[in-house]
């Protein structure tokens, strides 16, 4: 599946860009460097409005030597077209999560139920050495360079009844996403799990095709699904996170200052996208709460965490098996969640 994504990723590529990859778009005119950045978030997302913070910054510390134009909403097209059209020269820079998996596997830890058990227990592994292993890897297998992440908020499930333990998935039919992971993972908890179409959950919600669902706050909130859906059950079951990633040659191609003046941007965009998150976070939390939906924090994310186990590794390969488990010691390590 992984190895076909990639083929017709690359098929699209060639096709739109006529099969030419001499030509870069990191254009140089009078000592300019121009770069053009591309994400399929559209302009209200935090992720594009940290995409234009960081451009700012960019232009701000290079003198506008380096200036980034940004291409929202899936304008030069999918995820996967954007990282292809980096690697051969079209574009400079994307917003990619786990995705990045379709060319080097430990990227799965990007979005992997019950990796993490807090905020700071994630933020650990990023900054310290098993996020570095992935992101050696990510630059020696794609290319690409990670400059800085962003954490997106937790999954949680939503349903017309608590759902506190895997035993009240009994008889549960409910909506994921097209991840083989999240299909395993939840079927081996005992729920129903089907992949339906986004734009369809909250139909099939409405209609009792499906008993609930599962997606950041955000998205709950978005979409519109506490008009048909009464509880918010904190199952937290994937902390995840995102790159701002740039292509090696086109980061190397830049003086020496100027790299680094990207990379000092970097850090400031990184900061600033994590203090948004928190500000949204709470602001989402009080909204849905306002719109009538019931928040289960009675959720005993320990049974949901051993239930999907045999489902993930069954999936990992050896090493993706052995990276989970550093990270679940990492967090014993760090004295266990905060939260």
């Amino acid at each position: 599946m992984l190895k076909k994504l990639f083929v017709f990723g690359l098929f699209t590529f060639l096709v739109l860009s006529g099969c030419s990859s001499n030509e870069g778009s990191a254009a140089e005119e009078d000592g300019v460097t121009h770069w053009k950045m591309t994400h399929i978030s559209d302009a209200s997302h935090l992720w594009h409005r940290t995409a234009v913070e960081f451009a700012n910054l960019v232009e701000e510390k290079t003198d506008g030597k380096v200036l980034i134009e940004i291409f929202p909403n899936s304008q030069l097209g999918s995820e996967v077209d954007n990282i292809n059209s980096i690697r051969y020269g079209a574009t400079d820079l994307t917003i990619t999560g786990e995705t990045l998996e379709v060319w080097t596997p430990n990227a799965v830890m990007l979005a992997v139920p019950y990796a993490f058990e807090s905020e700071e227990h994630m933020r650990s592994v990023i900054e310290g050495e098993l996020g570095g292993i992935i992101e050696q890897d990510i630059e020696r297998d794609i290319g690409l360079t990670p400059l800085f992440y962003m954490e997106r908020a937790p999954r949680n499930l939503t349903s017309n009844y608590p759902i506190s333990t895997p035993e009240d998935l009994r008889g549960f039919s409910m909506r994921v996403p097209n991840v083989p992971l999240f299909l395993d993972s939840w079927s081996e908890a005992g729920a129903q799990p089907q992949v339906i179409s986004l734009n369809e959950v909250f139909t099939g919600l409405q209609q009792g095709v499906i008993d609930g669902q599962e997606n950041p706050n955000d998205l709950i909130e978005s979409n519109g699904f506490y008009e048909v859906q009464n509880y918010l059950n904190l199952t937290e079951h994937v902390r995840s996170w995102i790159y701002v990633v740039v292509g090696t040659e086109q980061l190397e191609a830049l003086p020496e200052d100027q790299q680094e003046a990207v990379k000092e941007a970097a850090s400031e965009a990184e900061q600033y996208a994590q203090d948004l998150l928190e500000e949204e976070t709470e602001a989402v939390r009080e909204r849905l709460l306002e719109r009538g939906m019931e928040i289960n924090e009675d959720v005993d994310q320990d049974a949901f965490r051993e239930a999907m186990l045999p489902a993930l590794e069954e999936y990992f390969e050896d090493e993706q098996l052995e990276l989970y488990l550093d990270i679940l010691d990492a967090a014993d390590e760090n004295g266990g969640s905060e939260e």
